[in-house]
């Protein structure tokens, strides 16, 4: 029988549990696709598109895995003594409390986990609702609050060796090479394999419930796994460097060291200089190996993957001003101290208006834009609210006109945000010259050569996608499913059956919109903020990111996957053998967002359900 009285608590949960997955896209989704924007192998837009189709497919076909843990396995549905309407109020608080705790932890661009918010909360809550003797502080088979906060430490550090492990292999490989671009062309197809093995281990180890994976014996999903990464490398060999079955094998080299044989797309691309050769022509395949280069072809036309941090606009301003003292002091006559004092004060500009100046000369741009969201940048330009309050009929009038365009610009505003220019920090400042010191002990590597990792990139991004959706979705998930099983049966332990579908496929979109819409606030403090970014880099970090959290969801451990993707990035940059090629206080106040998450979450949810469950009320 549904709990119609209690309509209203599934109504503020469903609300709550929208803004928490809302969250958990504008922050965490945000955190795992700043990797391939940071390098530059994956565009702002297409991260979006990627995030969304990859992100829904973990939710559905993995998902309802690690919701499980959420649901049952820190209160024990039968803490809640067969009270429906407790149970539902217990998990609406919870949501509410991480949500909020989150929210406000994005808008002020501080990273943390969504995933140990919403775990924390559960338990505060818990302890308020049924005491804390009830809630699983242990191990609990590794299901309990101890299993899931040893991931804390545990997850990060193995997340960096795997990535570490990975990037010292493509360094030893290809990297240290006299010659690098043949090398990183003819060995890419086993990095295909790794990547493509990683990706559908993320479906078929895992053990997808909905798809009936997880009752396949052993040899089945060793074959499956290793024959689709294997049937990856095959196809990749044959499209990007495939071999002349008259020529020796792929992987044979000649005694001066150069690799033989074989010019396909990607040979034809970057080894040949043929910037004829279009994105489309790789289904030519073999067809592409008695192509000409053009005559004039003498660089690669690949994109320049350094990080930059000088502004061309600003640099041509800057260079076309002279300061007052080049006219007014005679060439070789020294002002007098006083005077010079005076002059430097004035040229130093505060770093707020520094922020200010660079946001201006963006919101310039946009104006400058056609479409929607140049529309709407000039109108609200143009419109600004004028003196008084905002009651005075003049201001109405202008909001009526400033209502439609701000709407436009919350939607479409992240789609074209400058993430680089955020991230190398503004020249000039104490954080810009930090980051140029970072970048400056980083290894570079020809354009060419990470190109070629541009394309690993893409797949360990999308592999990447796919495991957050099959984790952090399931985290978001469960309480939402425990407050719907509970309001429409009237059943406390309905919490046990599998959570719906379409419950996972509403998430999973709602993240995505947090995506789009707000990720750029959290994707501007990572990525290029921590350490310098590559394709080379970048898929190494994506794919020791993924392997971990495949080795934690198969023991259904709710791990956050930023906090992979973060250890991971400072694994790689550890890679460049200093300390100084990693930010540290930008980790340092990561460390301290994930820390400080535990207590306030989890004292958020207590307190909230205390208030709510123990309030005073007319009696019946």
């Amino acid at each position: 029988m549904a709990l119609d009285q209690y309509t209203y608590v599934f109504v503020i949960g469903t609300f709550f549990a929208l803004l928490d997955a809302y969250n958990n896209g504008a922050n965490d989704v945000a955190n795992a696709w700043a990797t391939s924007v940071s390098s530059r192998s994956i565009s702002y837009r297409q991260a979006m598109i990627c995030g969304f189709v990859f992100e829904m497919l973990g939710a559905i076909t993995v998902g309802a895995r690690t919701a499980d843990t959420i649901k049952n396995k820190i209160i024990p549905s039968s803490a809640f003594q067969d009270n429906a309407g407790v149970q539902m109020l217990a998990f609406t608080c919870a949501l509410a409390a991480a949500s909020t705790w989150v929210m406000w932890c994005t808008r002020h661009s501080a990273h943390v986990s969504s995933t140990y918010s919403l775990i924390s909360a559960v338990a505060g809550v818990g302890v308020a609702t049924v005491g804390a003797s009830q809630v699983e502080w242990g191990w609990n088979g590794g299901k309990g609050l101890g299993a899931i906060f040893a991931g804390l430490g545990m997850a990060p550090a193995i997340s960096a060796g795997f990535a570490s492990s990975i990037f010292m292999l493509i360094k030893l490989i290809v990297h240290i090479r006299k010659n690098p671009v043949p090398w990183a062309v003819y060995t890419s197809p086993f990095f295909f394999l790794i990547a493509g093995t990683v990706c559908t281990l993320s479906i078929v180890y895992k053990g997808s419930p909905n798809l009936g994976l997880n009752k396949k014996p052993s040899w089945y999903v060793a074959s499956v796994t290793m024959g689709t990464g294997g049937g990856l490398c095959f196809l990749a060999a044959l499209f990007f460097v495939p071999v002349s079955f008259s020529a020796r094998p792929l992987f044979i080299w000649s005694a001066t060291g150069a690799i033989t044989d074989n010019l396909q797309w990607l040979r034809a691309k970057i080894m040949k200089k043929d910037y004829t050769v279009t994105w489309w022509m790789v289904i030519y395949g073999p067809l592409l190996w008695n192509r000409p280069a053009p005559p004039d072809a003498e660089q690669a036309k690949v994109p320049n993957y350094a990080v930059v941090q000088e502004d061309p606009d600003l640099k041509t301003s800057n260079a076309s001003q002279k300061s007052v003292s080049d006219y007014d002091a005679p060439e070789g006559v020294a002002l007098d101290n006083e005077k010079n004092l005076v002059l430097a004060e004035a040229k130093q500009v505060p770093y707020k208006e520094l922020v200010a100046q660079g946001q201006a000369r963006f919101h310039a741009k946009l104006r400058q834009k056609k479409g929607a969201l140049g529309w709407a940048m000039r109108t609200l330009h143009e419109n600004p609210i004028g003196a008084g309050e905002m009651y005075e009929f003049r201001n109405m009038k202008l909001l009526a006109k400033r209502l439609p365009a701000m709407v436009v610009v919350g939607l479409l505003y992240g789609v074209n945000y400058d993430i680089h220019a955020a991230q190398t920090g503004i020249e000039g400042t104490p954080e810009g010259e930090r980051m140029k010191r970072v970048y400056a002990a980083a290894k570079k590597y020809p354009n060419e050569t990470e190109h070629t990792y541009s394309f690993i990139q893409v797949l360990t991004a999308c592999t990447a996608s796919f495991a957050h959706g099959a984790n952090d979705v399931g985290n978001s998930v469960g309480p939402w499913a425990v407050i719907y099983s509970a309001w429409s049966t009237g059943d406390a332990a309905a919490s046990k059956a599998p959570v719906p579908l379409w419950q996972l496929a509403v998430l999973s979109a709602t993240i995505s919109l947090g995506l789009v819409t707000y990720g750029y606030n959290i994707m501007k403090v990572m990525g290029n903020k921590i350490t310098y970014h590559s394709p080379s880099r970048g898929c190494s970090m994506e794919m020791g990111a993924a392997i971990t959290v495949l080795v934690f969801s198969q023991f259904s451990l709710p791990v956050s996957t930023s906090m992979c993707i973060t250890g991971a990035t400072v694994g790689v940059g550890l890679c460049n053998g200093t300390l100084k090629a990693v930010n540290f206080q930008r980790v340092g106040l990561l460390l301290l967002a994930w820390l400080l998450t535990i207590p306030i979450a989890g004292t958020l949810g207590g307190v909230l359900m205390g208030l709510v469950l123990n309030a005073p009320h007319f009696g019946r």
